[in-house]
């Protein structure tokens, strides 16, 4: 992580009032993708890592038993709170946690993120998926900086000084390792894209 936490919540913190309405189109396709391929069920538990304003939990939350957010910046999960309320949606809850340490310890089928885990290093993002993977979900969806690619230094579609967008062969990896399988690769923008990992339940594979 080329910044700590608490420099990144509080850059957030700053334009979380503004972050909606500047989002890029890649930002909104990958978004959508995300929702997509999350596709919860009215049994499924959603844990959405890096919240942010809510976009994907919100999202999701008609359609999920329920929705946990987490994120660092109080200003952005603020935003989200105030989105579900005037939505009227109750079955979302916001709070503070990290990609490696979410803070949550309830059952999960699914975990989602979007434009979030770029942040981190490559050797964080390894942890982070382990982390994950320890929670036990059936389907994580990832949608992120990644590159598909080499890196075009004159059409970066991150901040150099803050960001550390991996290679999807890198992501790829990442998952295998720690126990997924990769099901699906959605391309938005050669460094912009959308990874879904999948993997069976223990107990599934038991009662086969």
């Amino acid at each position: 992580m080329k910044r700590s936490i608490e420099d990144h919540a509080a850059r957030f913190d700053e334009i979380a009032s503004e972050y909606d309405d500047e989002s890029s189109a890649e930002y909104r396709a990958c978004a959508n993708l995300v929702i997509e391929h999350a596709a919860p069920d009215t049994e499924d538990v959603v844990l959405d890592l890096g919240t942010g304003t809510g976009a994907i939990a919100i999202a999701l939350a008609s359609d999920a038993e329920r929705v946990v957010g987490r994120d660092i910046s109080e200003g952005m999960m603020s935003e989200a709170e105030t989105k579900a309320a005037d939505e009227g949606i109750e079955n979302v809850a916001f709070g503070h946690g990290t990609f490696r340490e979410p803070e949550y310890d309830g059952d999960v089928d699914i975990v989602t993120s979007n434009f979030a885990m770029h942040h981190l290093s490559d050797e964080e993002k390894r942890e982070a998926i382990s982390v994950i993977a320890d929670l036990g979900p059936r389907t994580f969806v990832l949608g992120d900086v990644m590159f598909f690619g080499e890196p075009n230094p004159d059409e970066p579609f991150y901040s150099p000084e803050v960001d550390d967008p991996a290679t999807v062969g890198f992501l790829a990896d990442a998952l295998t390792d720690a126990g997924f399988s990769l099901s699906a690769v959605e391309r938005v923008h050669e460094q912009v894209g959308v990874l879904v990992a999948e993997r069976g339940r223990p107990d599934a594979d038991q009662n086969e």
